[in-house]
Parts: C-alpha cells; sequence; structure tokens
C-alpha cells in the first residue's frame, strides 16, 4: 500500500524535549518500513534559513520556509517530521492550512525545568540580559490551543512521550497499528498506567 504522505509537527519551548522525542518517533517510523525526514530547528537554521535573525518576522519567515519543504515532502508521499519551536499561533496554524495532512505535538514542559536542562546556558544568559528576544523570557511563546497531541516531559521519559505521539498516529489512520513498537519499553505498572492515562485523556483509547 502507497505510504500517506504526514507532516508531524513539534513545538514547545527550547529544552522541552523536541529533538530528542523526534528522533526516537522516526525511528520507529523507520523500523516500520516508512519513508521519513526529519527537520530540526537548529539544523534548519544552519541550512535553510542561514541569514534569518530572531526579530518575530525572521522567525515567522523560517516556520514558512520549513513549512514550504514539509509541504512538499508531505504531497510526495513522506512522513515529515518537524522539531521547532516554532513560537507565534497563528503562523503554525497557517502551515497547518498550507500542508493539510497535518498533526500538531505541544511538547510541554514547565520552564524552571528547560532551564535547568539547557547545557548551553542560553536561558541564564537571557534572564542576565546579555541575549535579546529569547523565547519564554522576553519574547512569548504561544501555546497551542487544540493540538492533535500533548506530552509532558517533566513528567514522562522521551520513549513514553514518543510511544503517546506514535499511538495517536495510530489512531489518526496516518500509521498503520502495531502490537509491540520499538518505542516500547519494559515499564513499571506506574509507569505503564501514566502512559495509558494519558492516551485517555487525548482520546486515543
Amino acid at each position: 500500500m502507497e505510504q500517506q504522505g504526514f507532516t508531524l509537527w513539534f513545538t514547545g519551548l527550547s529544552c522541552s524535549g523536541k529533538t530528542t522525542i523526534s528522533q526516537i518517533v522516526a525511528n520507529e517510523l523507520r523500523a516500520r518500513g516508512l519513508k521519513v525526514e526529519v527537520l530540526d530547528g537548529d539544523v534548519v537554521r544552519t541550512n535553510l534559513s542561514k541569514g534569518l535573525g530572531f526579530s518575530k518576522e525572521d522567525r515567522d519567515m523560517n516556520i514558512l520556509r520549513v513549512g514550504f519543504v514539509s509541504k512538499l515532502l508531505t504531497r510526495n508521499g513522506v512522513a515529515t517530521i518537524v522539531a521547532a519551536i516554532s513560537p507565534y499561533r497563528l503562523i503554525r496554524d497557517q502551515v497547518r492550512q498550507d500542508i493539510g495532512n497535518f498533526v500538531e505535538v505541544f511538547v510541554k514542559c514547565p520552564i524552571e525545568v528547560c532551564i535547568d536542562r539547557d547545557v548551553k546556558g542560553l536561558y541564564k544568559k537571557a534572564l542576565a540580559g546579555e541575549i535579546k528576544n529569547y523565547t519564554g523570557i522576553d519574547d512569548p511563546y504561544e501555546e497551542p490551543t487544540a493540538p492533535e497531541v500533548v506530552v509532558e516531559t517533566n513528567v514522562e521519559t522521551p520513549q513514553q512521550s514518543a510511544a503517546i505521539v506514535v499511538k495517536a498516529l495510530e489512531h489518526l489512520h496516518y500509521i498503520a497499528p502495531q502490537d509491540r513498537s520499538v518505542t516500547s519499553e519494559v515499564y513499571s505498572v506506574e509507569e505503564e498506567a501514566a502512559v495509558k492515562k494519558r492516551l485517555e485523556d487525548l482520546g486515543y483509547i
């Protein structure tokens, strides 16, 4: 059966876990035989959007460029995974409309946890005024109002979050269900119950 293209768009604060989870999901989809491309925000800025700054206009242009590439890949049957802060709701919604087969994943994490995870110390520099227009500090992050998936990385392991995303893709009929996935791990009873609860909250089981 011909693969259906779609874009899986991870949005969230810096250091929330977008890249880590997206790579686990990408590995799972490849293991199922799907064609997969990952567009990571940092990599895209180095290549596709070199020269753009961090003003709202430049941020929007960056996301529109990522969205355009995602649209091309999606319509050619590729499972396209985007991991980008993409802080502004209006431009995310525009990309959603342009692409069509679009699944938004809100990688939710308290900013205090993101700051603790920040090995580069960029949040601390932003708090000290050394970096301007830093999302979550002196530039807003607008949370999605109706994402298809929400993962909470301060209370879930990356594997658990990835499993929730994969199950959502199955439920939305973008990928065929499987009894067991490579995102699975040996969970404790409490961990398994937590994943099940999240899936129930999202309406996927």
